[in-house]
């Protein structure tokens, strides 16, 4: 053996130039150091594209529907915002953020823009897109600066727990108004309440949420196994007791099936039959090829009135639940992944600063996107990817048009995916254990409701959050070691 180790193999001249060529040392440490560093991009971005679970990740694609496609769908009626080009560049963004992060982070329309342009008829898409770019290249300074970090280690858990808790709830309470009341998306109105039967009844609501409930639940990570059930004790019950576990057996199949659906991929198939049903004459109406992408065209008022009206309320919003929020709920829900509100605010910014000079709509990374996609089973980037391929191919075939088919879609079904949306991004608030906490999160939760400002919220929360602090270290403290800074014992 020891003869058989030792012993020269023969190598002809052909193969050892090939084993000199595939074990060469690059020349010069750069040549390593980008062959090490561009291998290790490589293998972090395949492993931030693998799917945990094909059918869990597809349906968690889904969650992010319920905010996205009422607000781009008003906006693509009211205002002619280019659809397919939104598509196209929101597409893009999916799959980039997938394959950096390698969670399910969402590419959300910018909400307060959206709902600015919705309420003001004067702002145009050329507002849209300029409201979009200043904020954007904000972000991108706030990150690159290093002031965004500042920011995050400065804000108390639970004030942005606060903004989490009204986002989550203002997203439930639109659903039940998207369920229970007809909507008239473009003017953001509600028409009248809805009626039970129809194809977008609330027949069909209830039903899509109970589905929803039974094949989700409350978002258990796991499902609960059949108990085992023994009947009889005995030679003479052998064969019921096989009976009674091979019933047990196939229960537990049946349950395992059923909790393994993809119930918002169906719910959201089924709206989209529904849609051509309600309407079969629009597939001869198609019109197929993308939508001309074309360069904005800005004026000094337009980028005025962006600033002031889209820009300057839309900044305390990215900031807080786009950057500070997304960047904590993904800690929470992804411990083993790292998080900087740095790369966050930069991502978001540079999304902005290119795609809103060619009229795709202002996008962020909102929390409640990401709440929405993980309550329905997306775990990885290829979660989004998916999502970004499925919004590239349909800018790219259908563009502007899809909008006709997506004014036909349930809104009810719509209402249902956003609840579940907002309650799971209001369930991140439970982890407030003290009742300082919890009172400081809830009058941010409270005055950002009422007063339909994240910033107001924020800076109510703050305030309460220093004086509990000097409360606090006041305790048990003379009021002259406070006020002339003496310790106790010179007292």
């Amino acid at each position: 053996m020891a003869a058989y180790q030792n012993s020269p193999v023969p190598i002809t001249d052909a193969e050892a130039q090939e084993i000199a060529s595939t074990t060469l040392v690059p020349s010069t440490p750069a040549a390593a150091a980008a062959g090490f560093s561009a291998k290790v991009v490589v293998n972090k971005v395949k492993g931030n594209l693998v799917f945990h679970s094909k059918w869990a990740e597809l349906n968690g694609a889904m969650g992010d529907f319920g905010t996205y496609i009422p607000i781009v769908l008003a906006l693509t009626l009211a205002r002619d915002l280019n659809l397919g080009t939104t598509l196209i560049f929101t597409g893009v963004y999916n799959i980039i953020t997938g394959a950096i992060y390698g969670v399910p982070m969402p590419v959300q329309p910018m909400k307060s823009i959206a709902a600015q342009a919705l309420s003001d008829v004067s702002f145009g898409v050329p507002e849209i897109m300029t409201a979009g770019i200043l904020t954007g290249g904000i972000l991108f300074v706030l990150g690159v600066t290093g002031l965004m970090q500042l920011a995050y280690k400065l804000i108390p858990l639970c004030v942005v727990r606060g903004i989490q808790l009204a986002q989550g709830l203002s997203f439930a309470l639109t659903a039940v108004k998207y369920v229970r009341k007809v909507q008239d998306l473009p003017k953001s109105k509600s028409l009248g309440d809805r009626h039970w039967l129809g194809l977008d009844g609330l027949v069909l609501a209830i039903v899509c949420l109970c589905f929803v409930v039974i094949v989700n639940g409350a978002g258990e990570n796991k499902n609960r196994q059949c108990c085992d059930v023994v009947v009889g004790s005995g030679d003479d019950d052998l064969g019921g007791q096989k009976r009674v576990e091979s019933d047990d057996r196939s229960r537990s199949r049946l349950r395992k099936v059923i909790f393994s659906l993809p119930s918002a991929f169906l719910v959201f198939v089924l709206g989209f039959v529904l849609a051509f049903i309600r309407r079969h004459e629009v597939v001869h109406e198609i019109s197929w090829g993308p939508s001309s992408i074309d360069v904005v065209k800005f004026s000094r008022h337009a980028w005025k009135k962006g600033f002031v009206k889209g820009a300057i309320p839309q900044l305390p919003l990215s900031i807080l639940n786009s950057v500070i929020a997304v960047c904590k709920l993904s800690s929470d829900l992804f411990p083993e992944k790292d998080f900087s509100v740095t790369s966050l605010s930069v991502t978001v910014g540079l999304m902005n600063l290119v795609g809103s000079w060619f009229g795709a709509m202002p996008s962020f990374q909102g929390a409640g996107g990401l709440a929405g996609q993980y309550k329905f089973g997306g775990r990885s980037g290829g979660c989004v990817a998916l999502l970004g391929v499925a919004k590239l191919l349909l800018g790219l075939v259908l563009g502007g048009y899809l909008a006709h088919i997506l004014k036909l879609f349930p809104v009810g079904i719509l209402g249902v995916l956003l609840l579940f949306t907002g309650i799971e991004l209001a369930m991140c608030s439970r982890d407030m254990n003290t009742k300082e906490d919890s009172f400081v999160m809830l009058i941010c939760t409270a005055v950002s409701l009422m007063g339909s400002s994240a910033a107001l919220g924020f800076l109510c929360g703050m305030v309460v959050y220093v004086f509990l602090s000097l409360r606090n270290w006041t305790r048990d403290k003379p009021l002259s070691t406070i006020w002339m800074q003496k310790s106790p014992g010179q007292v």
